[in-house]
C-alpha cells in the first residue's frame, strides 16, 4: 500500500520541522482556524467511527442469537474498521495538519505495517462473506451444514494471518533499511520497489475484484432465477438469504468504490507532490468507509438498530440480557 508525504506550498510562510537540523523537511504555518476545524472534523470522524462499530462489535459479541457465521464475518470487518478509526484515521489527519513526523521511526514502521494489514484484511474479509453469501444463496437448505462458526473463525483466522505475513513480506526491505528512502527528517514516507507494486496490484486489486464482483453477479443471476420460483413458505429461508446478500452486497460494492480509487491515485500520481493532496483525499474517502458499513447495518439490518437500543440504554447488563429476543419485531 502506498502512503506519500504531505504537500508543501510557496504561498504560506515555511519553516524547518526541527530548527536545529538541516536535514529536517519543512512545515507549512497556517492559519490557527484552519487547524482548529481540521482537527476537529478529524475527531469527529474518528470518534464516530469507534462508536459504531464498537455497537457493532458489542451486538454480535453479546447476543446469542447473532452468533451466526456471518455475522462472525462481519464482527472481522467491523474490528478493521475499528482499527481504523482507532489508530489510522487520526494519526493520517495529523499527518495532513502537521507535514513533519513526531512519532518517530519505530511507530512510522508500525502505522505503515497496520495499515497495510488491515487494508489486506478487510479485502479479505470481503471475499469471505461473498463466499459466504453465494453458497447461503445458491444453496439455502444445505447452508447450515456446509458453512458454520468453527468454519468461519478458521477462515478469519487464516486471512488475518495472512494479511501480516503478507504486510511484512510487501514492506520489509522498506522497513529494515529506512536509509533507501532517502528522506528527511521528520518524514514517514514508504519506497516501494517496482516489483512488489505488481505483485500488490495483483494481489490487493485486481484478485479480489475479479472474485468479489464475479461471486456477486452469480448471486443476482441466482436470485432474479429464484425469484420467479418463489411461492411457498417453504421458501423464506431464500428469500432471508437474498436480503443478507443485497445488505452485503452493498457494503462490499460502497467498500470497492471508496477504495479502489485511492489506490489508482496512489499508484498513478506515485511521489509527484503536486498530487499530494488528490491521494490525501482519496484516502479520506477510504477511511470514512469505516463509518459507511455500520450505518448501512443499521438501515437494513433491524437487529442491529434493537441491539444498539438494548446497548444504549445499558439493558445488556440485566440478567440474561444476551438471550434477548431480536427477532420477533422483524416485519
Amino acid at each position: 500500500m502506498s502512503i506519500w508525504g504531505a504537500t508543501h506550498t510557496d504561498n504560506e510562510s515555511i519553516q524547518f520541522c526541527f530548527p536545529n537540523n538541516n536535514l529536517s523537511c519543512t512545515r507549512n504555518l497556517k492559519p490557527g482556524a484552519e487547524y482548529i476545524i481540521v482537527y476537529i472534523f478529524i475527531s469527529t470522524i474518528s470518534v464516530f467511527t469507534v462508536f459504531l462499530n464498537l455497537l457493532v462489535i458489542i451486538s454480535i459479541a453479546h447476543f446469542k442469537q447473532l452468533h451466526t457465521p456471518t455475522n462472525v464475518l462481519i464482527f472481522s470487518l467491523a474490528v478493521a474498521d475499528l482499527i481504523v478509526g482507532l489508530i489510522l484515521t487520526p494519526v493520517q489527519g495529523i499527518r495532513l495538519i502537521e507535514p513533519c513526523w513526531y512519532f518517530g521511526e519505530i511507530f512510522c514502521s508500525i502505522f505503515l505495517i497496520l495499515f497495510c494489514v488491515v487494508v489486506t484484511a478487510s479485502l479479505g474479509n470481503l471475499i469471505i462473506i461473498s463466499v459466504d453469501r453465494y453458497i447461503a444463496v445458491n444453496d439455502p437448505l444445505r447452508y447450515p451444514a456446509r458453512v458454520n462458526i468453527n468454519r468461519a473463525v478458521l477462515s478469519i483466522v487464516v486471512n488475518w494471518v495472512f494479511s501480516c505475513m503478507y504486510s511484512f513480506f510487501i514492506l520489509y526491505e522498506s522497513i529494515a533499511y529506512p536509509e533507501k528512502n532517502d528522506t528527511y527528517v521528520g518524514e514517514c514516507i514508504l519506497f516501494i520497489k517496482f516489483g512488489y507494486i505488481i505483485t500488490d496490484i495483483i494481489v490487493t486489486l485486481v484478485t479480489p475484484c475479479c472474485i468479489i464482483i464475479s461471486l456477486y453477479m452469480k448471486i443476482c443471476f441466482i436470485a432474479k432465477h429464484q425469484a420467479e420460483h418463489i411461492n411457498s413458505l417453504s421458501d423464506k429461508k431464500a428469500k432471508s438469504e437474498k436480503k443478507a446478500a443485497r445488505t452485503l452486497g452493498i457494503v462490499v460494492m460502497v467498500y470497492l468504490l471508496c477504495w479502489i480509487p485511492y489506490y489508482i491515485a496512489s499508484l498513478t500520481l506515485g511521489q509527484d507532490t503536486g498530487d499530494t493532496l488528490v491521494i490525501n483525499i482519496m484516502y479520506w474517502i477510504l477511511c470514512m468507509n469505516s463509518c459507511f458499513n455500520p450505518l448501512i447495518y443499521a438501515m437494513f439490518y433491524r437487529w442491529f438498530r434493537i441491539s444498539a437500543k438494548y446497548i444504549l440504554t445499558l439493558k445488556i447488563f440485566e440478567p440474561s440480557s444476551e438471550y434477548f429476543n431480536l427477532f420477533m419485531q422483524e416485519k
